[in-house]
């Protein structure tokens, strides 16, 4: 399989960061968004959304949005849940990434650490603080009681948080006030088979 990626983006290096741990072969080709390279008519036939990650199977389909590619990768593994009820919270730990994280952690590290602060956008990265904060808490909040997201054991749920969450202090998030996180991202740093971004 193909991974269409850019590996400096959490929602991308989620995939390789699952198929690092699943040792699952996969064939990574690097692609750059600020290059405009997703926009090419070539990747639009890929992919209409014009989005990375993106899986290219051997069947020739095509797999759009990191937390659906984490889903469909993780399918009988011991990161997705085979309980119903389980597998029900690590899609609310995701879907959560997407709408209550994501939006605020991710665009305000792309703002400093892609674009270096403008000054033209130095109101919205100051806005999106808050909002990343009330996500942070929340995550705060679940892992004070339990070792990883959904119970004791790591998950594709974490997976998808980790992206964004480690590296949220290039989006100017202080994570020293949320000791419970800091010590989930040691856990997840120490498994067996973890890379990180420079790897």
């Amino acid at each position: 399989m193909k991974i269409y990626a850019d590996i400096k983006s959490g929602n991308c290096y989620k995939i390789a960061l699952l198929c690092a741990l699943l040792e699952i072969r996969h064939q990574w080709i690097h692609v750059d968004i600020l290059k405009g390279e997703t926009q090419s008519a070539d990747f639009l036939a890929k992919n209409s959304n014009g989005k990375i990650p993106l899986l290219a199977l051997d069947s020739g389909d095509y797999l759009a949005e990191s937390n659906a590619i984490l889903n469909y990768l993780a399918q009988d593994s011991q990161l997705l849940p085979a309980d119903t009820l389980q597998r029900a919270k690590v899609l609310q730990w995701q879907f959560f990434e997407q709408y209550s994280h994501e939006p605020f952690i991710a665009v305000a590290r792309y703002i400093n650490l892609y674009l270096g602060l403008p000054q033209e956008r130095a109101d919205e990265y100051k806005g999106l603080q808050t909002g990343g904060h009330k996500a942070l808490s929340v995550m705060e909040k679940q892992l004070s009681k339990t070792d990883y997201l959904v119970g004791d054991r790591l998950t594709i749920a974490d997976i998808s948080l980790y992206g964004y969450t480690h590296v949220a202090h290039q989006g100017g998030f202080d994570l020293s006030q949320y000791p419970a996180i800091l010590a989930w991202l040691k856990r997840i740093k120490s498994m067996p088979l973890y890379i990180s971004m420079q790897d």
